[in-house]
C-alpha cells in the first residue's frame, strides 16, 4: 500500500512539474481568479504530453480512472509552488476545484482504435481514454449531485474519501472496512462539513448520418458532463467528446429487465460548429480551379455550363434546374442565408439525392414520414423529466435539408418550417420547455401537383401550398412533361447513346475534371473564399426588375413580395461565387432574373417562359446571353443606362 502511495506521489509531482513548465499562464490566471468556489478547466494537449513524458501519457491513456483524478490533484500542488510569487496580490488564492481537460486533437489517439464511430464502441474500449464524434440530439437538465464524501473511522480516526459510483446512478456506498493498515474497524461516520457537490448534465450524442452506409441505423450513446463542462453544448451541435467509457444500470422499471447501458464520462468536449463543414482542399486543387477559369476567360458562361453539366450527369438537359441547384447550394453571403429551392416534376428525387451528396452536411426526409416534431424538435420523457430531442431541420443546421413529396405533409406540419426558413431559428414551447434553436439551413423541396396541372391557375392553387410558404422559397421551378416530339427524340437518343463513347470533341471532355469530389470541393471553396458585393450596375438591374414585377403582379401575387428582392440578391451573389468572382456584375444580376423568370408561371419579361423540364444546354452560351441581356434590359427600360451595349450593337 505504501509503495503504491509513494508511486502515486512521484507521478503527481511529475504532473505538477509538467504543468508548471508548459502551462504556467493558465495556472497564473486560475490563481488570480476571484471566486474560489468555481470549477476551473486547465487544458492540456495530449500530443504535448506525449513529447514531454511518454510513460506518463501512456498511463493517462490506459488507466484514466486512476490518473486523471491524480492529475487534478497535481494542479493544487503546482499552484502552491508558484503561489509565493502572487501572495501580495488581491484575490490570489489556491483553487481547490481545478480539472485537467485532455485535448487529443493532433495526437496518436485520433486513430480509429481509440476514436471509433459510436456504432463500433465495444467492451474492449472500456477503461481507456476514448474519443467519440457525433451530433448532440438531446441535452438534459442540469442537476446537482453529491461528490466525494469523507468518512472518519470511529476507532483510529483515519479519514478517507469515497467517490460516488456511476454504475449505481451516483450513489455513495458505505465502506465495509477501514483502509488504514493497522485498523480493522467497520464503524464509520461522515464528516458533514467536508461534503462537495458537482453540476451534472447528461447529453446524448448520435453518429453522423454522413458516414453511414445505406440501411444502417445511426447509433447513439449518452455522455455525462460535470462541473465546467455543463451547458456548453446544445441540441444540434457537432461535438468531439473525450472521456472514459463505463456502464450504468438501466432504471429499475416494473417488468423491465435491468441491464447495463454504456455511458461516456466526459473529460473534454470540443464543439465542432466552427469547423464542422471543413473539407480539406489542397493548394494544387485551388490552382486547378483558377486555371480552369483562366482558360474560359473569354467565354465565362461556357465554363459555367461545364460545371453545371457535372451536376446529376445521368439526367439529360434540365439546364435551368441544374443552375438552380448550384446556386442554392452555393448560396448568398452569410448574413442573408439562402432559404431554399423548390423543384417539381420528373427526375426531381434524383436532384434531391445528388444535392445531398454535394452538401457536406445534409438530411433527407420525405413528407409522408415527417411530422412537425420530426422536422423541428421532439419533447421526450427521460427518467421522469422532459428533454428536447433535435429533429431534421436542427440537425441540418449549416447544411441542406431535402424534403421529398412535400405536398403529402399535413398542413400544420408544413407551417412549422415557416419560421425556420424566414428567421433561421425554431422557437419551441413543449412540456414546459421554452427555447429557440438555430436552423441556418437550405430547404430543398419537391412536390407533385394536385390532380392535373392547370397552367391558367396560380401556383398556390395547383400545389395546395399556401402563398406565404411559396414566397419563402427563392426559386420555384415547374417541370411540365408536355408532349413535345423533338424533345422526346433528343432525350431518347441521349439515353440510348450513353453507352457509346464516340464523340471525342473538346466539349465532351470538359466535364471530366468535374467529378463529384471536385464539385464538392469547388462548392465548399467558393462558399468560404468569396464574399461578393453588388456593383452599381447589378443594383440598377435588380431594382428595375423588382419594380416591374410589382407593377405587373396580378397573376402571381404570392411570389412578388419583398422576399423576391432578397431572393434576387442572394441568387446574384451565388452566381458571382459560381463564376469565381468577388463582385456581383450585370451578368450575375441577369442570370438571377432568368432563374426567377423560370419559376414564374407567367412572365413579366420573356413572352414565352418555356418549360424548365425542356431547358437544354446551348452550344454558344455567351452569344445567347448577349441576346437575352439586350432583350431584358430593353423590357426593363434601362438599356440607356448601359452605353456599352448600345455601342456593341451599332
Amino acid at each position: 500500500m505504501a509503495v503504491v502511495m509513494e508511486n502515486d506521489c512521484g507521478r503527481g509531482k511529475e504532473m505538477a512539474g509538467f504543468l508548471i513548465k508548459n502551462h504556467l499562464e493558465q495556472l497564473q490566471s486560475i490563481i488570480l481568479s476571484p471566486d474560489p468556489r468555481i470549477h476551473y478547466p486547465l487544458h492540456v494537449d495530449f500530443a504535448e504530453l506525449m513529447d514531454e513524458n511518454p510513460p506518463l501519457a501512456h498511463l493517462i491513456f490506459s488507466q484514466p480512472t486512476e490518473y486523471l483524478p491524480l492529475f487534478d490533484e497535481s494542479t493544487i500542488w503546482a499552484q502552491k509552488v508558484i503561489f509565493e510569487d502572487y501572495k501580495q496580490m488581491e484575490n490570489a488564492s489556491v483553487k481547490a476545484y481545478v480539472h485537467v481537460r485532455i485535448n487529443v486533437c493532433g495526437s496518436p489517439l485520433e486513430y480509429p482504435e481509440t476514436f471509433p464511430s459510436i456504432g463500433r464502441v465495444r467492451v474492449k474500449h472500456r477503461g481507456i481514454l476514448l474519443t467519440l464524434k457525433g451530433t448532440v440530439i438531446r441535452s438534459g437538465a442540469i442537476k446537482m449531485i453529491e461528490g466525494e464524501t469523507i468518512f472518519e473511522c470511529r476507532v483510529c480516526k483515519h479519514r478517507f474519501k469515497v467517490y460516488p459510483e456511476v454504475e449505481t446512478r451516483n450513489s455513495v456506498s458505505r465502506p465495509t472496512f477501514c483502509p488504514s493498515q493497522s485498523c480493522e474497524s467497520t464503524r464509520f461516520q461522515i464528516v458533514e462539513d467536508k461534503k462537495t457537490c458537482h453540476d451534472y448534465q447528461e447529453i446524448k450524442i448520435q453518429e453522423s448520418t454522413q458516414v453511414l452506409g445505406v440501411g444502417a441505423i445511426p447509433r447513439s450513446i449518452p455522455a455525462i458532463l460535470k462541473d465546467d463542462l455543463v451547458d456548453i453544448v446544445k441540441a444540434g451541435d457537432d461535438v468531439i467528446v473525450t472521456g472514459v467509457l463505463t456502464a450504468k444500470w438501466s432504471s429499475d422499471m416494473k417488468d423491465v429487465r435491468c441491464d447495463l447501458e454504456p455511458v461516456l464520462i466526459a473529460n473534454y468536449v470540443r464543439r465542432m460548429n466552427e469547423v464542422k463543414s471543413d473539407i480539406d482542399i489542397p493548394d494544387n486543387i485551388i490552382m486547378q480551379f483558377k486555371q480552369f477559369w483562366s482558360d474560359f476567360k473569354d467565354t465565362p458562361l461556357k465554363g459555367r455550363n461545364a460545371i453545371l453539366r457535372a451536376i446529376c450527369p445521368q439526367v439529360f438537359g434540365l439546364f435551368t434546374v441544374k443552375l438552380a441547384v448550384a446556386l442554392t447550394l452555393i448560396g448568398g453571403v452569410q448574413h442573408i442565408d439562402a432559404s431554399g429551392t423548390k423543384v417539381r416534376g420528373t427526375g426531381k428525387s434524383q436532384f434531391l439525392k445528388f444535392a445531398a451528396k454535394l452538401s457536406n452536411r445534409s438530411v433527407i426526409t420525405t413528407g409522408l414520414g415527417s411530422t412537425s416534431a420530426g422536422l423541428t424538435v421532439t419533447a421526450v420523457k427521460d427518467g421522469g423529466e422532459w428533454v428536447l430531442e433535435a429533429g431534421a431541420l436542427v440537425l441540418a443546421d449549416g447544411g441542406l435539408c431535402c424534403i421529398d413529396e412535400f405536398d403529402s405533409m399535413k398542413e400544420h406540419d408544413r407551417a412549422t418550417i415557416h419560421e425556420a426558413m424566414e428567421q433561421q431559428t425554431i422557437s419551441v414551447a413543449k412540456a414546459g420547455l421554452v427555447t429557440t434553436l438555430s436552423t441556418r439551413t437550405i430547404v430543398f423541396g419537391a412536390t407533385n401537383p394536385k390532380g392535373q396541372y392547370d397552367p391558367d391557375q396560380p401556383l398556390s392553387v395547383n400545389t395546395t401550398l399556401s402563398g406565404p410558404l411559396l414566397s419563402r422559397f427563392d426559386i420555384v421551378l415547374v417541370l411540365l412533361d408536355t408532349k413535345n416530339p423533338q424533345w422526346d427524340e433528343v432525350v431518347s437518343s441521349h439515353i440510348l447513346s450513353e453507352a457509346e463513347q464516340s464523340k471525342g470533341s473538346n466539349d465532351e471532355s470538359l466535364p471530366d475534371i468535374w467529378s463529384l469530389t471536385m464539385l464538392r470541393r469547388y462548392i465548399h471553396f467558393v462558399k468560404g473564399y468569396f464574399r461578393p458585393v453588388l456593383t452599381k450596375e447589378a443594383e440598377k438591374v435588380i431594382s428595375s426588375y423588382y419594380q416591374l414585377q410589382r407593377r405587373s403582379a396580378t397573376h402571381n401575387a404570392a411570389r412578388t413580395t419583398v422576399r423576391m428582392l432578397e431572393s434576387l440578391i442572394r441568387l446574384a451573389q451565388a452566381h458571382a461565387r459560381l463564376m469565381f468572382r468577388n463582385e456581383v456584375t450585370r451578368l450575375d444580376a441577369i442570370a438571377a432574373i432568368l432563374c426567377i423568370e423560370s419559376s414564374m408561371t407567367t412572365s413579366a419579361i420573356v413572352d414565352s417562359v418555356g418549360n424548365a423540364l425542356h431547358s437544354n444546354f446551348t452550344d454558344n452560351p455567351d452569344q445567347e446571353y448577349a441576346k437575352q441581356e439586350r432583350l431584358i434590359l430593353d423590357k426593363l427600360s434601362c438599356i440607356d443606362d448601359f452605353p456599352d451595349i448600345n455601342t456593341d450593337e451599332r
